[in-house]
């Protein structure tokens, strides 16, 4: 078959998300948030096959009140085809407590940055 497995698509979604707040903040999230994944979804547009390069593309999409939404397209890096997009919905999580909580203020400033 040759082709990427539909799982794997989740895992580009999740490096392209860890690389990216890593590459901005230092951390694996928004600043000063722990957060969990709550939600993800993938509509696949092409197959992608083995040995394709491909980019994955990220964005900040929804803010809520504990909660936010990245989206991300997944394209095929020699003629730019969309191969995949994605879309994550990330809440701030309180460990201890074992609940959401609102997102703080820093990350939500981050957060609405980002987005425009």
């Amino acid at each position: 078959m040759g082709h990427a497995n539909h799982a794997a698509y989740f895992t580009y979604m999740e490096e392209s998300r860890l690389t990216f707040w890593r590459a901005l903040t230092g951390q694996a999230s928004p600043p000063q948030a722990r957060v969990i994944l709550a939600h993800a979804e993938c509509d696949y547009r092409a197959p992608a096959h083995f040995g394709d390069e491909l980019e994955i593309r990220m964005r900040i999409g929804d803010i809520g009140r504990s909660s936010f939404v990245q989206r991300y397209e997944i394209v095929k890096t020699a003629d730019d085809r969309r191969i995949a997009e994605g879309k994550t919905v990330m809440v701030c999580y309180d460990y201890q407590s074992a609940k959401a909580i609102p997102i703080p203020d820093a990350a939500r400033a981050e957060l609405q940055r980002l987005k425009a």
